[in-house]
């Protein structure tokens, strides 16, 4: 039994490692575990191929808060940005490339751009009064505690102060499904694609699944308090950004040990009282906070055996099996898309025609195989940081969409002609791609989980959904960080607010484990 630690963090993701720095800075004695030879979790930069890296999972940096980002000081902790505010581009097999912010010529019309610009100002402003919602614990339902009435009151303010039409409007749209609001307002096929992808991006939902307007106001508001970068490209990948909250857990005192798998948590009195290591060695700690996703903190960490039957039933009902897969392409050359300037290969590019086209890639999900016309999100990240490739080289990443976790065939016996299928989707919009591929990697969500230790392989360690989002994230009984064991708390992406490389969750319970231990 070695020395003892006021908190011990289980993995060093994004989250674990915000949540390790914020307590640090608070003067605790922090230990953070991690399995993987490297920190960082699903936000990783490694080599694919020789001489080739790429971001592993996650590949974007949207979501972060910028009071994050000021709060821990990171951008004096060694993060920078390749590409900022970069741009959407949907892509057209005839090079018909429609580019968000919307702007007038092409295929859109001057009313399709009126539209656009007062739908995202509209839904910009819905955003901006649900994002308090993402940055404070949820409350209890029926506590009767003063501070959950408050919390209460504070949400229901936020939805009022929009005044009564955006109220009524934003009431009309909560539950609704992402195709019929896009439909409702956009005439371009495009245009209303755009919508819906992101509304989609990561969900085991298509367009016509009622509550992805949801998601896509989730999206928003995450966005709504990113820094002021936008969609960016970390130097050096999105491993940057956990190289940095490393490095700021480190300076304030945090240690780090990686190559350290924990087994089990280690019950005393009912209460969590450490960590047991596969080598036997049990460390102590007055407060054990788990960055893995619910179904490996509570089932593999923690044991159903001090948990009650309820709320076991709940955890294993609790759906989180990714639909998305990975693609990574080493490239000899820049690749071509139709009527695309090369500047624009340091955007944000999709594949996704048109809202039937994104349905049509669902269905296939449904029942157990892939997408034959997948949805794709790609960007170059040599384009804007040559360190990535050789030189005169390039990498691709693609996020697929739909890749079922557990395909029907098994994906030993489909995965070569899902990557092929991929290639040749890519090659539709970009000619001569095939020929200038050198390696390429394919991760389904089967890989992600066996690579990043996410059960089910979904980044978000859990769908986003009216039954699995803010006050009943991840369960009932689970939702405030704390657990129905003592000492024992979550910190990842399966608590609230979710996924996405934002760090909210890991800050959010730091500060409720400090709370609990005032």
């Amino acid at each position: 039994m070695s020395d003892r630690y006021q908190a011990i963090v289980i993995g060093a993701g994004h989250n674990g490692l915000s949540c390790a720095a914020y307590l640090a800075r608070a003067g605790k004695r922090v230990l953070v575990l991690e399995a993987a030879s490297r920190v960082g979790g699903a936000a990783v930069t490694r080599e694919f191929a020789p001489g080739f890296s790429i971001s592993a999972c996650a590949h974007l940096l949207h979501q972060m808060p910028r009071t994050i980002v000021n709060e821990l000081g990171l951008a004096s902790h060694g993060l920078k940005f390749a590409a900022e505010r970069m741009a959407t581009i949907l892509l057209s097999e005839n090079g018909d490339n429609v580019r968000l912010p919307a702007q007038a010529g092409g295929v859109l019309s001057a009313s399709d751009v009126a539209s656009y610009s007062a739908f995202m100002v509209r839904m910009r402003r819905f955003a901006a009064h649900l994002r308090p919602m993402l940055d404070a614990t949820p409350p209890r339902l029926g506590s009767g505690a003063w501070e959950d009435s408050a919390a209460l009151l504070r949400l229901a303010w936020c939805i009022r102060s929009l005044g009564r039409t955006d109220m009524r409007e934003l009431l009309r749209i909560f539950g609704m499904n992402v195709y019929d609001l896009a439909a409702e307002h956009f005439e371009a096929p495009a245009l209303r694609a755009a919508i819906a992808f992101d509304a989609l991006l990561g969900t085991n939902a298509g367009p016509r699944t009622p509550g992805t307007v949801l998601t896509l106001l989730y999206r928003l508001a995450t966005e709504h308090g990113a820094a002021p970068a936008g969609m960016s490209q970390p130097v050096g990948g999105l491993g940057a950004v956990s190289d940095a909250l490393a490095t700021v857990a480190r300076a304030a005192g945090a240690e780090i040990r990686t190559g350290v798998r924990v087994a089990r948590v280690h019950i005393r009195n009912d209460r969590a009282a450490g960590v047991l290591l596969e080598d036997g060695t049990i460390i102590e700690g007055g407060h054990i906070i788990s960055n893995a996703d619910p179904r490996t903190s509570f089932f593999g960490l923690l044991g159903t055996e001090y948990l009650d039957t309820g709320f076991v039933r709940r955890v294993d009902h609790f759906r989180q099996s990714g639909q998305a897969a990975k693609v990574h392409l080493a490239l000899s050359s820049p690749p071509m898309f139709r009527n695309l300037h090369p500047d624009g290969l340091r955007e944000r590019l999709l594949i996704a025609p048109s809202l039937d086209y994104l349905e049509n890639a669902y269905n296939a999900s449904k029942y157990g195989e892939y997408s034959d016309a997948p949805a794709i999100e790609i960007v170059v990240p040599s384009a804007s940081d040559s360190a990535l490739a050789p030189p005169g080289l390039h990498v691709v990443s693609a996020i697929v969409q739909y890749a079922p976790y557990a395909h029907k065939a098994g994906w030993h016996t489909v995965r070569g002609a899902f990557l092929e299928r991929v290639i040749d989707t890519i090659e539709a919009y970009a000619p001569g791609l095939r020929q200038s591929i050198l390696h390429s990697e394919l991760l389904t969500p089967a890989d992600i989980e066996t690579e990043f230790g996410i059960s089910g392989g979904q980044w978000h360690h859990g769908d986003l959904a009216f039954d699995q989002f803010f006050m009943v994230r991840p369960v009932p009984g689970a939702a405030q960080y704390e657990t129905p064991v003592a000492n024992f708390f979550l910190c990842g992406a399966g608590a609230h607010p979710g996924g996405g490389v934002m760090a909210v969750a890991g800050r959010n319970a730091a500060l409720q484990v400090l709370k609990k231990a005032a």
